[in-house]
């Protein structure tokens, strides 16, 4: 089996912590630069994470998970893990959305339509999710808590959001930092 992606990607990063002790190779590509003819040989898409496994090509992470979790013998999400899943992409695609328009030079801080809509679905989403995590509903350490800590931590990485008003999903993440696979995938170690 072999993984596909960069070890900055979330996406990617979801997958790695969710193989835990599976044996697998990982090709680490630059996406956006000296990698990028690779990246359209593997995926027409254009996106990582793709997953090679024998003569199957599985793109995508959700998919992925889905498949990686049949090999597994793991129980298929319920439709509350799937939207929960739904949430946390959602607010993970919009903020890679902001950081490629701030890295192609664009100030997503202006008073756009477009940039106001991306702002507002990840606070939106984060305050939902906070209140989630509250409630109690990502104790158990399985795919969709193994996102939501992927997507916390890049976005921290990254510096995207404000975490005022959201601190819970801070803590949330910080107290599965010692978790298998965490530390191992940290994106700052890249």
């Amino acid at each position: 089996m072999k993984l596909i992606g960069s070890t900055t990607s979330p996406y990617v990063r979801r997958i790695r912590i969710l193989l835990d002790e599976e044996r697998y190779e990982f090709l680490n590509l630059d996406i956006y630069g000296e990698d990028r003819d690779e990246l359209r040989r593997r995926n027409p898409t254009l996106r990582i994470p793709v997953l090679e496994d024998g003569d199957q090509e599985v793109y995508d992470s959700r998919i992925i998970a889905r498949y990686i979790s049949a090999r597994q013998g793991r129980d298929p999400l319920t439709w509350d893990q799937q939207n929960q899943l739904t949430m946390i992409d959602g607010a993970n695609d919009s903020a890679v959305t902001m950081l490629l328009s701030e890295r192609s030079g664009i100030d997503t801080s202006q008073d756009l339509m477009f940039y106001n809509l991306q702002r507002e679905r990840i606070m939106t989403t984060l305050r939902t999710l906070a209140a989630m995590v509250e409630d109690g509903q990502f104790e158990t350490w399985n795919y969709p808590a193994i996102c939501l800590y992927c997507m916390v931590d890049w976005l921290d990485f990254r510096d995207l959001v404000d975490f005022t008003g959201v601190e819970g999903l801070l803590a949330f993440r910080d107290s599965r930092k010692d978790y298998p696979w965490v530390a191992e995938t940290d994106p700052r170690n890249s």
